[in-house]
């Protein structure tokens, strides 16, 4: 990133900035695609996101894969691992959890397409892996999301018996 893309980010390059200890999507900062002729992803691998149970309070980890197509603004890095952090003190269900990222996100940069999949530990013996999308209404980003949304996760449906 040149030195012009990160006017107006205040996070990044700062040391000693602190973690949020409460949802905090105020945290989250974009900077301008300079590439917007281009469709082309952008993918956020999230190992380590924690939050908790609404009910009990156990914390519940995750992988969180986040993927999107931009278009003017895009999300800068620090600003999302900060924004992700915050939900360690947060209780939410793993369904919101996701559906929750990717609104924010929604909002914060409107994407021309964007997915979130939160693939949960298991806890009690069952896994949970909400996954949401959203193209952009009326576009060819709609259709992916559709056609997206349809195919998820075929891979790991062998299993089905289609008889």
């Amino acid at each position: 990133m040149r030195a012009k893309d990160a006017e107006g980010l205040s996070l990044l390059g700062e040391k000693g900035v602190g973690y949020p200890s409460a949802y905090a999507p105020e945290v989250l900062e974009t900077f301008e695609n300079r590439h917007r002729e281009n469709d082309y992803w952008v993918k956020f691998n999230c190992p380590e996101f924690t939050t908790l149970c609404p009910i009990t309070g156990q914390p519940d980890f995750a992988t969180l894969y986040i993927s999107y197509v931009p278009d003017v603004r895009m999300v800068e890095s620090k600003s999302l691992k900060l924004y992700l952090f915050s939900f360690r003190n947060h209780g939410d269900f793993h369904e919101d959890v996701v559906n929750i990222v990717m609104k924010d996100l929604i909002k914060l940069m409107d994407p021309r397409y964007i997915e979130v999949w939160g693939k949960f530990l298991p806890r009690g013996g069952i896994s949970i892996d909400p996954y949401a999308n959203y193209g952009r209404p009326g576009t060819k980003y709609e259709r992916l999301a559709e056609e997206r949304f349809r195919m998820h996760d075929m891979a790991g449906m062998d299993w089905v018996d289609n008889r």
